[in-house]
């Protein structure tokens, strides 16, 4: 049996073929008694729109690239729900592409969603400004999320207050007592921000000479080979901010491999609040980045673009908050001294 046709919708509900694209495209200019005729034949028949032919019609596909830095990141999950949700909202459709995929194959797939001629496009995490990202960015809406780079004409940035993130995490460490502190830093602007607030507060309250930074990757073993660093140097740090989460879990495993308890012996302090910080037998003190809230504001920010893309560029950033946990406490005694 042949799937039924637009002309059969018409025919079953008495109406033209034109009048039941305006019913299906949401159009207000149909009579209420006709519109319940169109999709009273829909249902009966079973009809479903051809997506391809509609996007032909409409000179529209619907749907929305999402490139990411790297899906193995957990902090992309409740940003992507946050995004998708919305999108949905809108009648638009995700395609993800793995921007880690693209380093290692040496190809770049934002030129995959210039093929498929996606309505817009949504960089995820910081990605580098390749040329054929500033290129679809000057003629398809493009937005930025949960990054600050690349920056790009026309370009819409949606992300974390990265400068207060790191002060809260950083004040609640001197607030506990912890003087020699260490930060486990992160890569690009971004890791730039956070290192930089770190080391304002820590100047701010005369800890200067108590501040230590170890460079880490944002993965777990960079977390781990920073923390073995710093627990290998003379008077090693009382408490630790992470970059993210990600790199937190990684300088726990070094801790508990040295024989540390947490958070008696070494406090730590992650970024992100991704469902990493949330299990229970980590239990991270955290920054919670807004990660859901950020998504959902990229998809507003994209379809208001896609409505009048020539205007001026805004970065707009969420306020984060510190989600205290079981990974933080007083430092004691013993590793005061």
């Amino acid at each position: 049996m042949r799937s039924p046709t637009i002309r059969d919708v018409a025919e079953r509900a008495g109406v033209s073929k034109s009048l039941v694209s305006l019913v299906l495209r949401g159009s207000a200019q149909v009579r209420p008694e006709k519109r319940r005729a169109v999709l009273a034949a829909v249902e009966e028949l079973g009809y479903r729109p051809n997506a391809a032919a509609r996007s032909l019609s409409e000179r529209r596909t619907r749907s929305v690239g999402v490139l990411l830095n790297d899906l193995r990141n957990p902090w992309f999950v409740e940003l992507l729900d946050g995004l998708g949700s919305r999108l949905h909202d809108s009648g638009l459709h995700m395609l993800l592409a793995d921007g880690r995929l693209n380093r290692r194959l040496g190809e770049d797939l934002t030129r995959t969603f210039t093929e498929l001629r996606v309505d817009g496009l949504i960089a995820v995490g910081t990605l580098p400004a390749t040329d054929e990202l500033r290129a679809a960015a000057t003629h398809i809406p493009t937005v930025v999320a949960g990054a600050r780079e690349p920056v790009l004409p026309h370009v819409d940035v949606v992300a974390g207050d990265d400068s207060h993130g790191a002060r809260l995490a950083t004040e609640h460490l001197i607030d506990l007592g912890h003087r020699r502190i260490a930060h486990i830093a992160g890569q690009g602007v971004v890791g730039e921000l956070r290192r930089t607030a770190f080391e304002t507060v820590m100047h701010e309250h005369g800890l200067t000479d108590l501040t230590t930074v170890e460079q880490g990757d944002l993965t777990e073993e960079g977390g781990y080979r920073a923390m073995v660093r710093l627990l290998a140097a003379p008077h090693p740090p009382t408490a630790v901010f992470a970059f993210n989460d990600i790199a937190c879990v990684g300088a726990l495993s070094a801790a508990e491999e040295s024989g540390l308890q947490v958070p008696r012996d070494l406090s730590l302090v992650g970024y992100d609040n991704t469902y990493l910080a949330r299990l229970r037998h980590l239990w991270l003190t955290t920054v919670d980045n807004a990660s859901h809230d950020i998504g959902r504001r990229a998809a507003q920010l994209l379809v208001d673009r896609m409505a009048d893309p020539g205007r001026a560029g805004e970065t707009v950033l969420s306020a984060p908050r510190l989600e205290v946990r079981g990974s933080t406490g007083p430092p004691s005694a013993t590793v005061m001294s």
